[in-house]
């Protein structure tokens, strides 16, 4: 994930996780995936993910449906600790993105969230429940902030050659 070069660092990216078509992978993106497949961590068509976002498909699915923009240093992990448990075992589950979905920088989503289509997760959120589609959530833990309403009728296009 270090390469400069978007067309070298995505034929590299393609060998561990599945990509769609038009989709711009940035350099320092963190991929977790233990599985042998490719497809524990899926993105779909005409997808951005920025720097610094972690994506952590070691024990659940991290699934991302098309033109979703996640930006800057933002995790989504699918395993965390359960504090309930006597000894400190594991609990996962996937985590599922839909079309249309803006994360915006430093949001934490915890595993087992649903993202619905088209809604908007402000920055520095910790999502830890599902979000229905068109909502805007924000704060700790993301609560709504109020209702998108755009039409969803963009695609994103942004594949630069040389991007950090």
């Amino acid at each position: 994930m270090k390469i400069p070069i978007n067309f070298i660092r995505m034929f590299f990216v393609r060998w561990y996780i599945v990509v769609g078509k038009n989709s711009f992978i940035s350099m320092n993106v963190k991929i977790l995936n233990l599985h042998p497949t490719r497809s524990q961590i899926q993105i779909g068509n005409n997808c951005i993910i920025n720097p610094g976002v972690l994506l952590d498909g070691r024990k659940g699915r991290v699934i991302i449906g098309n033109n979703v923009d996640i930006s800057r240093d933002s995790y989504i992990f699918t395993a965390q600790h359960d504090p309930h448990s006597d000894d400190h075992g594991i609990k996962y589950a996937d985590v599922i993105i839909n079309d249309h979905v803006w994360v915006a920088s430093r949001v934490t989503i915890l595993p087992g969230v649903v993202l619905g289509k088209g809604c908007v997760v402000a920055c520095g959120a910790l999502v830890t429940k599902n979000v229905e589609a068109m909502q805007m959530v924000g704060g700790v833990p993301a609560k709504v902030i109020g209702i998108r309403r755009s039409k969803l009728e963009y695609t994103i296009s942004y594949r630069p050659p040389f991007y950090t």
